[in-house]
């Protein structure tokens, strides 16, 4: 096995290859990536990893996969405190290239490798990625208008409408990847809305491959321990993909009032004398289980009928 580290940046990607003098550069386009898999073809048995860069390493990554090599995602969190735990305080892109080279070398074993995703999943995934700049940029500018002068509200009102325009292309083109591959399991609760069912597909690919509480923790939805000696900590959610946990949130919101089974374990946590918060919080990983557990049974069904 042989560790590799890739630091990702906007315009470029700097590579620690375990046993390679110094750190290679390429750039971060489709000639530059192409590059980079020719020199990691040549590397016997690559464990690349990569640090997730606000979508910026989604290139590399689907290439990686493309190619047939193992490769890794871990988020920034981690990244960082694996190079504090090192001692290393200094932040370059070489220095990070290279402590992701080290964590592969060390930790390969025990990363989860990343699953490429199909064509029409990096899709939709673009389209939930303009969709979340598309929604940020109206509400900022329906604040502004209502604060601007009147013929300055008047040019604010064109880009308002503008911006509305476009967010309803954009549902629409979710709505034609939806209707060609929802499972039923995306469907099995009233709370479950276009964007949670796009936020599963798109950015939640293991749905379905993973036990229920290593899915909670993916998610971040999985109360965790903080105990040392005979102290008790209080258990808390931590980390985990926040967008697919904001879209959960908010179909766990409808869910607890309009299907029938999450409402009565919402009201049996609250007579139970959990807060709000707690017992919304325990409502969305219940619904994670269950659809987590239904796709589950999608998958085995769909691979028993291809034997």
């Amino acid at each position: 096995m042989t560790a590799v580290g890739i630091d990702v940046g906007k315009a470029s990607l700097d590579v620690a290859i375990d046993g390679a003098p110094g750190v290679a550069r390429f750039a971060n386009t489709a000639a530059g990536i192409g590059k980079l898999i020719k020199r990691l073809k040549a590397v016997v048995e690559a464990r690349v990893v990569v640090e997730a860069t606000g979508g910026y390493e989604d290139a590399v990554l689907d290439a990686c996969c493309d190619a047939g090599l193992w490769v890794a995602r871990i988020n920034p969190r981690q990244a960082r405190d694996f190079a504090r735990a090192t001692g290393e305080l200094a932040k370059t892109d070489e220095i990070d290239a290279r402590l992701l080279c080290l964590l592969s070398r060390l930790f390969a074993g025990r990363l989860r490798r990343y699953e490429a995703a199909a064509p029409w999943q990096r899709d939709l995934r673009g389209w939930l990625r303009r969709r979340g700049q598309v929604v940020t940029t109206l509400q900022a500018q329906k604040q502004q208008a209502a604060m601007a002068p009147a013929t300055i509200g008047k040019l604010m009102a064109r880009t308002v409408a503008a911006l509305r325009h476009e967010l309803a292309a954009i549902d629409r083109e979710m709505k034609e990847l939806l209707d060609e591959h929802l499972t039923p399991a995306l469907r099995s609760s009233k709370g479950m809305g276009p964007i949670f069912q796009a936020t599963s597909l798109a950015l939640l690919p293991e749905l379905g491959t993973l036990t229920r509480q290593q899915i909670a923790k993916l998610v971040g939805v999985a109360p965790m321990n903080r105990d040392s000696g005979q102290t008790r900590g209080k258990r808390r959610i931590r980390g985990g993909r926040a967008p697919v946990r904001v879209a959960l949130y908010m179909a766990t919101l409808s869910a607890v009032r309009w299907d029938p089974v999450m409402k009565a374990h919402y009201q049996q946590l609250r007579e139970r004398g959990k807060v709000a918060k707690v017992a919304l919080v325990a409502c969305m990983r219940k619904l994670l289980t269950i659809v987590n557990a239904r796709r589950r049974d999608e998958l085995m069904a769909g691979a028993s009928m291809a034997a």
